[in-house]
């Protein structure tokens, strides 16, 4: 909730200098506010603080309630106490609130058990209501609500002198939560439109819309409804888990279970059993039989991440699943059948793994029937704003639901930016950011990017033969050196960058 910076109380002298203090601090308080429900209890927190009432509530027009009418935030009442003083019964005219929603004129009773109209209806007298206060809420001609405020304790909490303050905090909160309403409505269609962006850009958490990733989507989208092994191959942090729960959960094989494990988190006898299962005594604290992740799985999907990092005894037995369909859990001799799609991914080269004989050249083909290459972020940079608002839109709730965009200076820091930690670190800085920012726009002192990260400027008189000397030189450094991993970036041969190199080398050393 926003908070409420003192506004002076209003005395029952009604004092025109407190009435336009007060005025202004709550004009500040509650145009801050852009959350309708957020608003609502400030609006009747802020009145109540001001008014030194002990209970209060918002009666707000409501479609879908019976009456046209309901609450819509509340201090201090029971159910039952709300129901009665709404409703009203008894040998009065009705309800006060009822009262004022006919007529449009507020109500204010300085001691209620008094008072010819409202004096005997059953609230006031069961509830022992000793002053009550109330207001319309009107937008230009139309009522749509009113501000509740009594006490139970004191005679003489409120005044007709304090109607004109009242008045003009009902048109300030009036107004205010239209603004609210208005700008909620624009949420709500930015995000309903981005829902339809994805629909037709990707699936279910797969957020882009740039070549490369359309060229994904339409892989994926191929691979659906068959049970091929697919290969998943980028830097860490492309979202890899998210494409494999993607072919997974939009397949046909969605309505049996999805697993997943992180093959280079374990030790190799623990990951085997994990895997594969054991019998009871298989080894010391094997205190019984266990089912291994590939017969849970059974009839679905294991997502086996990183399986470039399995041992040559695993990659044998994972060879076997994908081959025979067969399993064999530690200290067993017999295999059992499972019916499993695998799904695997990996950020190594596993191509130079074979050739360093550190990865079975059988089993790659076996996994790589379907191969998908994630781009690194810095290679879909036009996604970024997309996927900075997914990500916004994730962490805009609750005390930051007034978030509701990026500036363009913040925008244009995000997409310098080289993402060395790719969609995962985007998601870690906005969440940051949401947690800094103190506006409604992220702006870029809340994103906090580190200055190395940021990409290099150029001269734009430089040469075009040196921006590609730069380029070619700053993605090297950045792949380790790396050839292969450049060449590839890059979207070029090893023998054309062999070449590049070697000709700046002799510039570098004319002798």
């Amino acid at each position: 909730m926003a908070e409420i910076k003192e506004p002076p109380q209003i005395s029952s002298d009604g004092d025109l200098r407190t009435s336009l203090n007060a005025l202004s601090a709550i004009a500040a308080t509650i145009n801050s506010v852009h959350d309708p429900q957020r608003l609502l209890e400030t609006v009747l927190e802020t009145a109540m603080q001001t008014l030194d009432a002990e209970r209060g509530f918002i009666f707000l027009e409501d479609e879908e309630a019976d009456t046209g009418f309901a609450v819509k935030a509340q201090q201090n009442f029971s159910q039952d106490e709300l129901d009665g003083v709404v409703e009203g019964s008894g040998e009065g005219s009705g309800s006060v609130v009822r009262s004022v929603l006919a007529t449009g004129e507020p109500v204010v009773l300085y001691e209620a058990s008094t008072d010819e109209r409202f004096g005997s209806t059953e609230s006031v007298v069961l509830q022992h209501i000793q002053s009550i206060a109330a207001v319309p809420l009107r937008l230009k001609a139309r009522q749509i609500g009113v501000i509740y405020l009594d006490s139970v304790s004191k005679r003489g909490r409120f005044t007709r002198e304090s109607l004109p303050f009242l008045q003009a905090f009902a048109n300030q909160a009036a107004i205010a939560l239209e603004n609210a309403t208005f700008v909620q409505s624009l949420r709500d269609e930015n995000r309903r439109l981005r829902t339809e962006v994805q629909r037709a850009h990707g699936f279910d958490g797969i957020i882009g819309q740039s070549k490369r990733m359309r060229d994904v989507f339409d892989t994926v989208g191929r691979v659906l409804d068959t049970d091929a092994s697919v290969l998943l191959s980028g830097e860490s942090g492309t979202g890899k888990e998210v494409v494999a729960r993607a072919i997974h959960y939009n397949g046909h094989r969605s309505a049996k279970p999805f697993v997943a494990i992180f093959c280079g988190s374990l030790p190799d006898d623990l990951l085997e059993s994990e895997l594969f299962g054991h019998k009871r005594g298989a080894f010391t604290g094997a205190v019984a039989d266990k089912k291994g992740l590939f017969e849970t799985a059974d009839g679905g999907t294991v997502f086996l991440d990183e399986v470039g990092d399995l041992s040559p005894k695993l990659q044998t037995a994972l060879l076997r699943v994908l081959q025979e369909g067969e399993i064999k859990r530690v200290g067993e001799t017999g295999v059992r059948k499972v019916d499993v799609r695998i799904v695997s991914a990996t950020n190594k080269d596993l191509k130079a793994e074979i050739t360093e004989r550190a990865f079975r050249e059988d089993l790659f083909y076996r996994l790589n029937t379907i191969d998908i290459e994630l781009p690194p972020l810095r290679q879909r940079r036009d996604d970024i704003p997309l996927l900075a608002a997914h990500f916004l839109d994730k962490f805009a709730t609750g005390t930051r639901a007034h978030l509701r965009g990026f500036t363009p200076e913040s925008l244009d820091a995000l997409k310098r930016y080289r993402w060395p930690g790719n969609v995962r670190e985007l998601e870690n800085a906005i969440e940051r950011a949401a947690v800094m920012a103190r506006g409604e726009l992220i702006d870029t002192v809340d994103l906090r990017l580190p200055d190395h990260g940021a990409v290099a400027s150029l001269d734009p008189d430089m040469p075009m033969k040196e921006v590609e000397r730069r380029h070619v030189t700053h993605s090297l450094e950045h792949h380790d050196g790396n050839i292969s991993e450049t060449a590839r970036a890059l979207g070029v041969s090893r023998r054309w960058l062999h070449y590049r190199l070697k000709e700046w080398n002799e510039e570098d050393n004319p002798d």
